[in-house]
């Protein structure tokens, strides 16, 4: 199937694919904030424990929809940029065996070894809660999350980002309704949550697979194509190492909570909600970003760098603008958002205080998020990876100078995750230049 042609404005062009994947980014945002606040609704310790799995399950999915992912749509983008859509069919099939064995992976060591990870993380009592629903999600979400991210790839790749956005969206909507029933009528609390996830991505997965299987990425797949290295070095060049940058980001937020650990169960809480927030600038820049990697591999592959550099700048600006009202309206309003999530008084003081001093800040993370992924379809990633240095660094050891020699305490620790957040945004941003993104 031929593409249809494109729009020349390089925001426009951004906001015509950028469009559908946005709507999802949207709805998967309510729905996790819905994830939050029924998690919340379990009590406190369970809200601890929930915070306490959550930068595990924010890996998967980071892994799964950006970095990965990521890098499907760029190699499936560059191939037909270039003008071989059979590398493209042939592409598929490997992306499909990675995702299956990433899933596997995710399945077998957060199932298999949850409560020593968890414990290590966030201590004895939480990680009790926690548990029980780390073994549901991963046991039961982690191959189908992986697998309906790959295919909705493939269907970005190809530009039909359309098309993989009306599954997504079910996905997303159907999500908290499940996760209520099996939480609270059905009894199962937050196991119920974790078992809504894996049936929806896995109603998902079919329903992706047949489109892809049918030509709905603009081409017919290669399935007896035999399996060559190269192809998988085409994907695996760009989503290995984002798959590290978002085991980095995720690292950042699980060391933070480590830090927090000995400051109590309603600290741990706290910071959750923060974090949760401070990921859904993730979902809201990934709109903007999908496009990002599928135009500028295009150009790429085309060997325009140009456009590719004009291409980045346009869809960060958008990113900034986007997450910069949400980080401003949050710096504003913290007590009333953190009372969005939870009753707990305590619960709610700490994480205003957290959410006052980073909210200004995710601003900058949505211009690094969108600038990554047009790293991704550049196939330039060392900026990304030398920004989540930066973050890493900041938050983590910063956080830990401002708290403890400095004796600022909780406030410190948050302090260093503002700065961390900064620093990522303005690194990613500066490393797309004419002197790094050339031929």
């Amino acid at each position: 199937m031929p593409h249809a042609p494109v729009p020349s404005s390089p925001l426009r062009q951004i906001l015509v694919l950028a469009a559908p994947t946005s709507l999802i980014a949207a709805i998967q945002a309510c729905a996790q904030i819905a994830e939050t606040i029924l998690a919340a609704r379990q009590g406190t310790a369970a809200l601890a424990g929930w915070a306490v799995v959550l930068p595990f399950a924010l890996l998967m999915q980071q892994m799964s929809t950006g970095a990965m992912g990521g890098g499907v749509v760029a190699a499936i983008a560059r191939a037909l940029g270039a003008g071989k859509p059979q590398e493209a069919s042939a592409l598929v099939l490997h992306a499909l065996l990675i995702g299956l064995g990433f899933g596997l992976g995710f399945m077998l060591l957060m199932a298999g070894f949850a409560e020593p990870i968890l414990t290590a993380v966030g201590g004895a009592v939480v990680a009790a809660a926690a548990t029980p629903y780390a073994v549901m999600l991963f046991g039961l979400g982690a191959v189908p999350a992986w697998m309906a991210n790959t295919l909705a790839s493939i269907l970005r790749g190809g530009g039909q980002h359309g098309l993989a956005a009306r599954t997504m969206v079910w996905a997303w909507v159907l999500y908290p309704l499940f996760a209520w029933v099996l939480a609270e009528p059905a009894g199962l609390g937050l196991p119920g949550v974790a078992l809504a996830f894996g049936l929806v991505f896995l109603a998902a997965t079919l329903s992706m697979g047949w489109r892809v299987a049918t030509g709905g990425a603009g081409f017919m797949p290669h399935w007896r194509v035999g399996v060559q290295a190269m192809l998988f070095g085409r994907i695996l060049k760009v989503g290995l190492i984002a798959c590290l940058l978002a085991t980095m980001a995720n690292l950042t937020t699980i060391l933070v909570t480590s830090q927090l650990a000995p400051w109590g169960t309603t600290a741990v809480a706290a910071y959750g909600i923060a974090a949760r927030l401070e990921f859904l600038m993730v979902p809201l820049s990934f709109g903007i970003g999908s496009a990002l990697t599928a135009l500028v591999g295009r150009a790429v592959g085309a060997g325009d760098w140009a456009r590719a550099r004009t291409l980045a700048w346009a869809g960060g600006g958008l990113a900034l603008v986007a997450a910069g009202s949400v980080g401003i309206a949050v710096g504003l309003f913290p007590g009333a958002v953190a009372r969005a999530f939870t009753g707990d008084a305590a619960v709610v003081a700490i994480a205003a205080t957290v959410l006052a001093i980073t909210g200004p800040a995710l601003g900058g993370f949505g211009l690094g998020m969108a600038m990554y992924f047009a790293c991704q379809g550049a196939g330039r990633m060392m900026g990304p990876v030398l920004a989540a240095c930066c973050r890493i660094g900041l938050a983590v050891g910063g956080g830990w100078v401002l708290a403890e020699p400095l004796g600022m305490g909780l406030t410190g620790h948050f302090w260093g995750v503002a700065a961390g957040i900064t620093a990522y945004g303005v690194v990613t941003a500066a490393s797309v230049r004419r002197g790094i993104w050339g031929g």
